[in-house]
This record gives structure tokens, C-alpha cells and sequence, in this order.
């Protein structure tokens, strides 16, 4: 178990931790640029871009869950039709996106602050990223796929060839050709389709006995269309709460003050990096547990529980060891700036205890995921976002300060770890 829990987790981590080296790259090149403005236009048009795609998620997540059941039953044919239904709906999304392209960018950027140049050359960014729609969604269903056949190494390699694509083509682009945040913009469509193909490529060499024919009668048959879309929809309104929550607490800390601002994004970056191990062994969760329910084997699912906690509580004490006495030689990597670093040292405890008060909620995603329980994942979502962070943030913001957007946060994650808990002994006996 720990063998098959590490062979699946290994790769998602290393997956998660190419996604930020990306746009580091993306940013030191607009930054060497003569004009500020190119940083601003795709800091403008990556925040787009990933408002958008993370409503996508459920495409993924939701893919996972229902392939590694079918997989687990082994049922060949309803594998090949999981993925043909997730590509179809996906490019469906994708010619929606881009034929609404221009209500969406105006939208966007009434709601965006920045100046009229930085909004001009965001808009450009913008128009030439948005044509990657069709591949990108396309990704997500081939990762949730794969993930749902019990194979991580390929969207591993998929995304690490994505990522060295983009980055040599903006070196070309904007080094080379002298372009500037448009250049940027065609590197990640060109990389995106290359990816798509790779993961076709992948699928056509390694899984050629999972008929490609898009069957039309058969994917949109009645009633399992309709669970593909209620899963989905759950995951969806899961996934846009968080978002809701992750919004809320940038937007409070920008009306707290720049330094405030500074220093709570600073020390959000530490929960991201934390949570690309615990989203790795919660992406194990769901291919592994999907497929012990798909076999109808609950022994076999209460293994992969034991094992993905044991891993999941091995990572969580590792962080929390290190932030609890590493953190302030972390932040110095992060900034020099010495006001915000005295300023960040009162907030320190509620980054260190994170880790061991979340880990819970990472990993019940996943098993939640992987047995398909989207409803219990869309209720807790709700409870916790409507009655537990916004009460606690808003009852507390005037005697708490900026403590109170900490505690509403770490309040969230814990009442989630507890939630689904409560929420796993009945979803699970019951599957």
C-alpha cells in the first residue's frame, strides 16, 4: 500500500511544484523589460486566467473519481467513454469561453484595478491566451484520467514538458524576437497544445485498448450523463466557495494596508507550498480509494484510508516542524523588506499550525473524490464558508485586527478536517 500510495503521490508533487516555476519566469522577464506596465498586464491577465480555469477543477476532480471506479470494476468500456465524455463537455466549455471572450474580458476588467497601458496590453495578453481554452480543459480530463487508471507518471511528464515548453518559447519570444506580455501569452498557447497532443500521444501508445470512437448515443446516455454533471456540479460549487473564501481574505487584507497586504501574501505562499504535498498524497486518495469502491472492496478502501493519513500526518508534522522553526529564515528568502518582516513575526503561529489543522481536509477531498461523495463535499463547503470563516472574520475583524482574517482562515480548514470526518464514517459505510 505504501509502495502504490508513494508510486501515485511522487509525481502529483512534483507536478504541483513545476506550476509556480512558471510564473516566476514569466515575471522575471516582464521584468527586465524597459516598462513596468508588461509585469502588470500579466499579473492582470494571469489572475483571469486563474479565476477561470480554477472554476474548471471540477473537470478534472470529478474525472478521477468516476474513471478509477469504473477501473476498479473493470469496466473497459465506460473507462474510454469517462474520458471521451470529459474531452467532449471540456471543448464544449472552451468554444463557450472563447466565443464569450469579449463580455468576459470586459467583466474582468471593470472588476481589475490598473492603469488604462497596463489594462491595454493585459487585453492583448488576454485575447491571444483565451485561444488555449480548448486545450487546456482538454488537459484536465486527460490528468483526471489518467489519475483515474492509476497512472500519475504521465501527467507528470505531461506538465514538465508543458512547463519547459513555455519557458523556452518566451525566452525565444521575448528575448529572442523582442516581443513583450505577448509573447508571453502565444508561448502558453503553443505549450498548452503540446501538452494536448503529448497526452494523446500518451494515451494512443499506452491505452490503445480503451476504443476512441466518441460513440454520441452512448456518452450522452441519460443517466450516467447525469451523474458525470452532478458530480461535477458539486465539485463545482465546492471548488467556487473556496475561491470565494480565497478572495475575501486578499481583498480584506488589501483594505488593512500595503505592509498588511505584503505580509499576508508572503505567508499565504508557505500554506500553497504546503498544500502541493498534501494535494500529492490526496491525489493518490483519489485514484486509490475510486478504485477500491469501483471494486466494491470497503477492506481495501479502509487500507488506502490508514496508508494516505499515515503519509498525509507524516507531511503535515514535517511542515509544521519546519515553520514553527524555520519560518523567519523562509520569510528572509521571500523579502528584505524589514518592515514587513517585523510586522509578519506576530502572524507566525497561525502559518505554523496550519499544516497539522488542514491535512485532514486535504485528504478527505481526495478519498471523498475518488468514492464519488460530491454532495457531503458541496454541503460541508457551504457550512463552512457561510457559518464558520465570514462569522468568524466578520465577528472578530474590530477586536482582532488582522488576527481575525488568520483565524476565520485556520478556523475554515480545521472545520472542514472535522466535517468530513464526521461526514467519511457514513458516506463510506455506505458507498
Amino acid at each position: 500500500m505504501n509502495r502504490r500510495i508513494l508510486r501515485l503521490a511522487i509525481p502529483n508533487i512534483v507536478t504541483n511544484i513545476t506550476v509556480p516555476l512558471l510564473g516566476l519566469v514569466d515575471l522575471a522577464l516582464m521584468g527586465h523589460l524597459d516598462n513596468p506596465v508588461y509585469i502588470g498586464a500579466i499579473a492582470l491577465g494571469g489572475t483571469i486566467f486563474n479565476i477561470i480555469y480554477s472554476g474548471f477543477a471540477f473537470l478534472r476532480m470529478g474525472t478521477s473519481g468516476l474513471t478509477a471506479q469504473a477501473y476498479g470494476s473493470k469496466n473497459r468500456e465506460e473507462i474510454a467513454i469517462i474520458l471521451q465524455r470529459s474531452l467532449l463537455v471540456g471543448f464544449g466549455f472552451a468554444v463557450l469561453l472563447i466565443a464569450m471572450m469579449y463580455p468576459i474580458q470586459w467583466v474582468s476588467f471593470k472588476l481589475l484595478d490598473g492603469s488604462e497601458e497596463v489594462k491595454f496590453f493585459a487585453r492583448q495578453y488576454f485575447y491571444i491566451r483565451i485561444l488555449a481554452a480548448p486545450a487546456t480543459l482538454g488537459l484536465y480530463a486527460f490528468y483526471g484520467w489518467y489519475l483515474g487508471v492509476q497512472n500519475s507518471f504521465v501527467p507528470m511528464i505531461t506538465a514538465v514538458t508543458v512547463n519547459i515548453v513555455n519557458i523556452a518559447l518566451n525566452f525565444v519570444f521575448v528575448v529572442g524576437l523582442g516581443m513583450k506580455s505577448d509573447g508571453v501569452a502565444w508561448a502558453t498557447v503553443i505549450a498548452q497544445y503540446t501538452g494536448f497532443a503529448l497526452a494523446f500521444v500518451f494515451f494512443f501508445k499506452k491505452y490503445s485498448r480503451y476504443k476512441i470512437s466518441f460513440p454520441f448515443k452512448r456518452i450522452i446516455e441519460k443517466e450516467p450523463l447525469k451523474r458525470f454533471f452532478k458530480v461535477n456540479s458539486d465539485i463545482f460549487i465546492r471548488t467556487i466557495l473556496f475561491l470565494i473564501v480565497l478572495a475575501t481574505f486578499t481583498s480584506q487584507s488589501a483594505k488593512r494596508g500595503d505592509i498588511i497586504l505584503a505580509v499576508n501574501t508572503l505567508l499565504f505562499q508557505l500554506f500553497y507550498f504546503f498544500s502541493y504535498f498534501a494535494d500529492g498524497f490526496a491525489f493518490a486518495a483519489e485514484a486509490l480509494s475510486g478504485k477500491a469502491k469501483g471494486a466494491g472492496n470497503k477492506t481495501e478502501l479502509k487500507k488506502v484510508i490508514t496508508g494516505v493519513f499515515r503519509w498525509g500526518w507524516v507531511i503535515a508534522l514535517l511542515f509544521t516542524l519546519i515553520y514553527g522553526f524555520g519560518i523567519e529564515g523562509i520569510m528572509k528568502l521571500l523579502t528584505n523588506e524589514k518592515t514587513v518582516l517585523e510586522t509578519a513575526k506576530e502572524y507566525y503561529p497561525w502559518i505554523a499550525v496550519i499544516p497539522v489543522i488542514s491535512i485532514g481536509a486535504f485528504t478527505w477531498d481526495g478519498i471523498f473524490i475518488g468514492i464519488t461523495a460530491s454532495k457531503a463535499m458541496r454541503n460541508i463547503s457551504i457550512f463552512v464558508s457561510v457559518f464558520v470563516f465570514f462569522p468568524a472574520y466578520y465577528l472578530t475583524s474590530n477586536i482582532l485586527g488582522n488576527h481575525s482574517l488568520w483565524f476565520a482562515f485556520d478556523l475554515f480548514m480545521f472545520s472542514r478536517s472535522l466535517m468530513m470526518w464526521y461526514y467519511s464514517k457514513r458516506e463510506i459505510l455506505n458507498f
